[in-house]
């Protein structure tokens, strides 16, 4: 469930011409596709939104695909919007998910341009699809294939945020227990750490940020592997310094899930990014601002090796993927 693996990923794109307006394709590890037009670069990334609360879901619909966006370094402008459900679907809900939706376009300065609303008997649950786009002069353009060998691994928000969050709204109860009543209503109000837009936009504009990559589908295993290899580069990470969230370790005990897992889970609105070691402090002082904290796990290598360093002890980095987030979340 979810993206494709890369392999099957890249066999899917082989069919897409190229084409000398296109900057980047549809890429394995590129949160966004980019073409020029008119002396600057338009930055394009779409994204589903389904299984969420409903009362978020307008919300996540637009930030899912303005955070790639802002990953680049391109202020989100305009989007199109697709609505879809079940024959089941009240006209009522699409007018709510549609209010959500107009609200949270308005607060990131997003004109919403098309669209398309329907209900459909091939689909079994609400489905949103937000493309949205804006433009980035041609020599501020950010890419997953920046990463340079002695860059610093930034990661800007604790692993698994996003599951606490959301098992806390779907699974109020048993986040009562497992948490705490205080902390499952906390975490409960949190949903928009789920967008890196305004983080992502403020760290494009320090220079010495040369590569920004969203830790969602497959987590940090993911992502640092995509990143990696977008900038043919490799790298050495310390587990001791990835941020992990407090109750998704409780989470992890209850679900008995492998640290593999854990490394795997899907972290919507955290950044992994490459950072030159002059930038680092110009970088925490950024993040202190909008009140989170600058991890650095790690750094980039010339070698293509992918190492964990645990305890002083060089292993390889996991390559494999099992992110147990929808395991989570559909949970009885």
């Amino acid at each position: 469930m979810g993206k494709l693996a890369n392999k099957e990923l890249k066999g899917l794109l082989n069919c897409v011409k190229k084409d000398s307006r296109v900057i980047i394709p549809p890429m394995v590890g590129y949160d966004s596709g980019v073409h020029q037009i008119d002396g600057k670069y338009l930055v394009v990334a779409s994204d589903p939104c389904t299984g969420v609360p409903e009362e978020w879901f307008g919300y996540l619909l637009i930030n899912y695909a303005a955070s790639d966006l802002a990953l680049s370094g391109a202020k989100p402008q305009f989007c199109t919007i697709n609505l879809l459900g079940p024959p089941s679907t009240k006209p009522e809900v699409f007018q709510r998910i549609m209010k959500q939706t107009c609200q949270a376009a308005d607060e990131l300065g997003i004109a919403i341009v098309r669209g398309h609303t329907g209900t459909y008997d091939s689909v079994s649950g609400l489905l949103g699809v937000a493309t949205v786009y804006g433009s980035v002069e041609l020599e501020r353009l950010i890419t997953a294939g920046g990463a340079k060998p002695g860059d610093l691994i930034l990661c800007t928000k604790p692993l698994g945020l996003e599951a606490a969050i959301n098992f806390s709204l779907t699974h109020k109860e048993r986040a009562q227990k497992l948490f705490g009543p205080a902390q499952q209503e906390n975490l409960s109000k949190q949903v928009y750490m789920q967008s890196c837009v305004k983080e992502a936009l403020q760290l494009a504009k320090i220079r010495g940020v040369h590569a920004m990559h969203d830790v969602t589908e497959g987590g940090l295993i993911a992502s640092l592997n995509e990143l990696a290899e977008a900038s043919k580069v490799g790298f050495t990470v310390n587990p001791e310094k990835i941020p992990v969230c407090r109750e998704v370790l409780v989470l992890q005990d209850y679900f008995k899930f492998a640290d593999e897992q854990l490394l795997s889970l899907s972290s919507t609105g955290t950044i992994l990014a490459a950072v030159d070691p002059k930038s680092q402090e110009d970088v925490k002082a950024l993040l202190s601002k909008n009140g989170l904290s600058a991890c650095f796990i790690g750094n980039f290598t010339k070698n293509g090796d992918k190492v964990l360093l645990k305890n002083g002890k060089e292993t390889l980095f996991p390559q494999a993927v099992d992110d147990p987030y929808a395991r989570i979340l559909s949970s009885k």
